[in-house]
């Protein structure tokens, strides 16, 4: 088993050679999550040069593919906005057909951005500030509608903008979603305890309460509360992750226990 940590365009070099040793690989860039070599292109600047692996990688989102990852050899290691964003959405996504519109608000701690030098994460400046970046050419946007649409059957849109939090890490998404047609609290609040009644890593919060950063802080768990407007069709969906855990690391050993047969909470809980 070989754990790629390595800079997007990187896993792509090394990724191939892996594999060809007979090894499995669990890949925690974004070299093989957009599974078109045009797509990734046009979203991360660079030429994808193993696009011949690029079907073979199975999308590492336990919670919805839980099956294919059994028997995987390679595994696409989510993005951490990903995560947060398609847990919070995947039950009316999966359910629902009368989505006009989908937004999701996105905030993330500065380790998000990884360990790289820039003006804009030093203590100085992401301390008492906050602000929002990528307005709407997030690179995460495509991943998020690319699984959303295979949940949903058909194409998937959404309104995406990114936020940075002067935190050191964690995740907070605010996901609005406007329906057709109308749904109680309780009908939407029921929706979501039916979907993740056997996950291990996704609590639902009692209604009327929302998620916190610091309750999911340095844990591999996503953590999701909803809301209902007064005319029942906008459902808001709040989903919390820490980005190093849920996000990346701790989503790539969960994946591992799954591809090995272990219990999957091993080393997580």
């Amino acid at each position: 088993m070989a754990f790629l940590a390595l800079p997007r365009t990187e896993s792509m070099k090394v990724a191939p050679k892996v594999l060809k040793a007979g090894l499995k690989v669990i890949d925690l860039s974004a070299d093989y999550r957009v599974k078109s070599g045009k797509g990734y292109e046009k979203w991360y600047g660079h030429k994808h040069t193993d696009t011949k692996n690029l079907s073979k990688a199975i999308y590492g989102l336990p919670e919805l593919f839980r099956q294919k990852i059994k028997t995987a050899n390679f595994i696409a290691n989510p993005g951490c906005y990903p995560t947060a964003a398609i847990l919070g959405l995947a039950p009316l996504i999966a359910t629902r057909r009368d989505i006009q519109s989908i937004v999701v608000d996105a905030k993330s701690g500065v380790s998000g951005a990884g360990r790289k030098a820039s003006l804009g994460l030093l203590f100085p400046e992401a301390n008492e500030n906050f602000k929002a970046y990528k307005v709407l050419s997030h690179q995460h946007a495509p991943e998020i509608e690319q699984y959303l649409s295979q949940l949903a059957g058909k194409a998937t849109h959404i309104h995406f903008v990114a936020h940075l939090l002067p935190i050191t890490r964690g995740i907070l998404n605010t996901m609005y979603v406007q329906l057709k047609e109308g749904i109680t609290l309780n009908q939407a609040h029921s929706l979501y305890k039916k979907f993740y009644k056997m996950e291990p890593f996704v609590r639902l919060h009692p209604l009327g309460n929302q998620p916190e950063t610091k309750n999911v802080a340095n844990t591999n768990f996503c953590d999701l509360g909803v809301g209902v407007s007064s005319d029942k069709k906008m459902v808001v969906i709040t989903s919390a992750i820490d980005n190093l855990v849920k996000g990346a690391a701790g989503q790539a050993v969960q994946n591992m226990n799954i591809m090995y047969g272990f219990n999957e909470i091993e080393g997580l809980l």
